[in-house]
């Protein structure tokens, strides 16, 4: 039985493939058209999928759609109409959309896909704990999905239990705790749904004293928090829900500043509003957590959402609350929705067991030696060929440790936001000096961005303070943890100004290149950790194929390319074939 999830039209458009119960393939529509949250019907991703297990169309049993577009509809005109006339010119501009794809989705998959079948419409957070749940390793657990808004609800609590999950209380747009988060971004001059992390990282530099930050006591006058963890916004700080700008004069006041401008400079003031706003955001879900676990009485806990990608609280959660196992599968947000629409047709709607857990994130396009060599061969570059494994391993490490930036391009590419040793680049973090070098030379962007740490699962305790046993989410860079104090200085380059790091843990069976990798760089520099971040510049999604690989190197200064069983050095081919220029531009 194979069946097909769908997420498209408002951000991270993607696709699921899930077969006999197990997800096979998965995969975001932007590492194929190479447009950022691209949210464009998944015509690549389907075909990937489909591609991938040798069918056709034909072959889907069913396909799934991750939320009603009608209720959501109710909601968007209710919205409006509430706020007209002041909502006028947004509920113009917005109508086209929801004429031309948002309210025909069904004819759209039809034709797009020439589908013949039924499509099945899943609630947009039952997708989200679907998603989680029931590809966990929990057979029962609490569910706690928060994010911007589905079609009504932008929080849930529920409880999962074999193939059956229900969401027990819930809370109503406009009040959302991931549009509290976005609005903020959006005033402190980020772009929203998609820099909320950039907020997270920066909240470190400001004052995380809820007694001396002045502005966690202004942001706590526009959210009424009580003690069970729901919340109800002041609108009147906000104008998200009838204008296409996010914060309100009135919160530019509160705040004491104009939205900052993304190109003027950062200051102290910024800082500390992005500490206020994460304790804030701390402060609600902790609660809830409290709640949700006095209501469930359940040791397991899966979060989703958008506000799962949060991992600076998400490594507090097992320390400040009575849950003791966690789970967050590699995509929380909006994209990860279709591996929940199509576990729930399987289990929860035709009543098929449970056996399948999602333990790694490796699910998107590969490329054999023989299509990577075929595609150097025809672009006539210069490229070495590795004779083995071991040297593979050996000349990687050792590159790495001299100090030299590699794109690593291996396998099958990762599922959700974080690279995760499929399309990664990787350096040395014993070297100071490595952030900045990545920063500016590679990623170009923020100098305060940290970078995150890998290392192998048996080796994390001994450099950071984890939780014991580690968390499953840790394997998919969903986990902020301290760094011991002993190694801050170690590994400078993956330790965060507050002695943190973002750590990926990995295992042998997850990804044997990988990881003997890391084990190789700590046979050399005694200290079996690498930098890790996405292979990719800024603006720019994940590479995807070889071509992309390629261009990224060329356009930056990553020194060299380990692809498959191919080493491309970048100063042995000429720049003049590539608009390098393109590639390097912010």
């Amino acid at each position: 039985m194979y069946i097909l999830g769908i997420s498209c039209f408002y951000h991270d458009s993607s696709v699921a493939l899930l077969k006999d119960g197990k997800i096979v393939a998965a995969a975001q529509e932007e590492r194929f058209t190479r447009k950022k949250h691209d949210v464009s019907f998944p015509e690549n991703a389907t075909r990937y999928c489909l591609e991938s297990q040798n069918i056709t169309i034909k072959d889907i049993d069913y396909i799934g759609f991750y939320e009603k577009p009608l209720i959501k509809l109710e909601r968007f005109m209710y919205q409006h109409l509430e706020c007209f006339p002041k909502s006028y010119k947004t509920f113009i501009n917005a109508m086209p959309s929801w004429i031309n794809e948002k309210l025909r989705v069904t004819k759209i998959i039809k034709k797009k896909l020439k589908y013949k079948g039924g499509i099945l419409f899943i609630n947009h957070h039952l997708s989200h704990a679907a998603g989680s749940f029931l590809v966990s390793p929990f057979k029962k657990a609490a569910i706690l999905t928060v994010d911007g808004v589905g079609e009504w609800t932008t929080t849930t609590l529920g409880i999962g239990e074999n193939n059956k999950i229900t969401l027990l209380k819930e809370i109503e747009f406009p009040s959302s705790l991931g549009l509290f988060y976005s609005a903020l971004t959006a005033y402190l001059g980020f772009s929203v749904n998609n820099s909320e992390y950039k907020v997270m990282g920066l909240s470190p530099y400001g004052d995380m004293d809820k007694l001396s930050n002045k502005y966690y006591k202004k942001l706590k006058r526009t959210i009424d928090i009580k003690e069970d963890g729901s919340f109800r916004m002041d609108m009147s700080y906000f104008v998200f829900h009838f204008d296409n700008k996010m914060p309100s004069k009135k919160l530019c006041d509160l705040l004491e500043g104009e939205i900052r401008k993304p190109e003027t400079p950062i200051e102290q003031r910024h800082k500390d509003i992005a500490a206020a706003l994460q304790l804030i955001f701390e402060e609600v879900m902790e609660k809830m957590l409290n709640y949700l676990y006095k209501e469930t009485k359940c040791n397991n806990l899966v979060i989703s959402g958008g506000c799962g990608l949060n991992s600076v609280f998400n490594g507090k959660i097992l320390s400040r609350t009575k849950f003791r196992n966690l789970w967050i599968q590699p995509d929380p947000g909006d994209g990860g929705t279709t591996i929940g629409i199509v576990s729930y047709i399987y289990n929860s709607l035709l009543g098929n067991r449970r056996d399948y857990t999602l333990k790694e994130a490796y699910l998107g396009p590969e490329f054999s030696d023989d299509k990577i060599k075929s595609f150097l061969d025809s672009n006539n570059i210069n490229y070495h060929i590795f004779k083995n494994e071991k040297e593979i391993i050996e000349i990687t490490a050792n590159k790495i440790f001299n100090n030299q930036v590699v794109g690593w391009f291996q396998g099958r590419m990762e599922w959700g936001p974080r690279a995760l040793g499929a399309r990664s680049i990787l350096s040395n973090p014993c070297n100071p000096k490595m952030q900045e070098i990545l920063n500016l030379k590679v990623k170009h962007r923020e100098k305060f961005r940290p970078f995150a740490p890998v290392v192998c699962e048996d080796d994390a305790t001994k450099y950071f303070e984890c939780d014991k046993p580690i968390p499953l989410p840790t394997d998919f860079m969903l986990m902020v943890y301290p760094v011991k104090e002993q190694y801050c200085k170690v590994i400078p380059a993956v330790t965060h100004v507050d002695g943190s790091g973002r750590l990926q843990t990995i295992r042998r069976d997850q990804n044997k290149r990988y990881y003997d990798l890391i084990k190789e760089f700590g046979k050399i520099s005694r200290v079996p950790i690498l930098i890790n971040t996405s292979f990719n510049i800024r603006g720019e999604p994940i590479v995807c194929t070889p071509l992309d690989a390629y261009k990224c190197m060329m356009g930056t200064g990553i020194d060299c390319l380990v692809m498959g069983s191919f080493l491309i050095i970048r100063e042995e081919n000429s720049q003049d074939m590539w608009d390098s220029e393109e590639y390097a531009r912010d």
